[in-house]
């Protein structure tokens, strides 16, 4: 690792950013200083607009692609470098404003009732029963379950805010008998490795790209045709509590949303939504004519 490179972990670190945005940030500049061949100090301010304009020119990478470059890559420069360029101020991603897949409850059964592993199915039952996060699902420690409460603790969570959520009785049921069989002291999803015939609790828990796997497979075998991923589990989670009638301010805390115009987008996916909303606007009108 170049010193370079350590110098900017550590001021990612001085931030206090999560350890995703971290790589992201670092995957960045390590894409730029590959592109040119050459070490990112000595790329000048010509060179990264070239570099840009490549990405959305010709690379034609998606809006959400160019933001995590863009913010990746000036981190670095105006932190770690301490150099501001004007051409930071030009570049301007467009605006998605694409509306995430969800699942249908049904949908969602079918996709976890094929997941066969019981380590896999308790994790994400776990993440879509109380609309988590894939780090917060599988960084879950046994401390972080309050039964009493009924509660999971999310600790340090997206930008190190703390929260609990509710959980459901039945979840917390299954967590219970999920854990007997393993019984770690920290971990409520350990990572497990085969000695022989025998499993064997790892010290960290699951790992990401793992949960990821298990859920692509469970996705195919299910027949549901919508391309999800994992981070679907909470969307579907935000609007089938929408639908259930629960306040948006509610599952605004419950997400961790630092504003409510973040959640607000799920009651653009749910049609019980609009039809709840067309009754209400069919009262009010009624007695307009006639």
């Amino acid at each position: 690792m170049t010193a370079l490179r350590e110098r900017m972990i550590d001021d990612l670190q001085l931030r206090g950013l999560s350890e995703s945005t971290q790589a992201s940030y670092l995957q960045a500049v390590r894409l730029l200083a590959e592109y040119y061949h050459k070490s990112p100090d000595q790329i000048n301010e010509e060179e990264l607009r070239q570099y840009f304009l490549y990405l959305s020119k010709v690379k034609q990478v998606a809006p959400s692609t160019l933001t995590v470059a863009l913010c990746g890559i000036k981190f670095f420069y105006e932190n770690t470098l301490q150099v501001h360029w004007n051409a930071f101020q030009l570049i301007r991603p467009a605006k998605e404003e694409k509306l995430p897949v969800v699942l249908s409850i049904d949908e969602v059964h079918r996709i976890l009732s094929c997941v066969r592993r019981p380590r896999f199915q308790a994790c994400l039952t776990t993440i879509y029963a109380c609309g988590l996060r894939i780090h917060e699902g599988t960084r879950l420690q046994v401390k972080d379950i309050d039964s009493g409460r009924g509660a999971i603790h999310i600790c340090q969570g997206k930008g190190n805010k703390d929260r609990y959520i509710p959980l459901p009785q039945s979840v917390l049921e299954m967590l219970r008998q999920y854990w007997s069989t393993h019984r770690h002291p920290v971990w409520l999803f350990p990572a497990v490795h085969k000695l022989g015939d025998r499993s064997i609790s790892e010290v960290g828990p699951v790992q990401v790209w793992n949960i990821q796997r298990v859920f692509q497979r469970a996705l195919q075998k299910s027949g549901v045709e919508k391309e999800a991923t994992v981070h679907t589990l909470r969307h579907s989670y935000a609007t089938h509590l929408l639908e259930a009638g629960v306040n948006l301010r509610v599952i605004q805390a419950y997400l961790g949303h630092a504003s409510l115009k973040t959640t607000a987008i799920y009651t653009h996916l749910t049609p019980k939504t609009d039809e709840q909303a067309l009754k209400s606007i069919e009262q009010v009108m009624e007695h307009l004519w006639g």
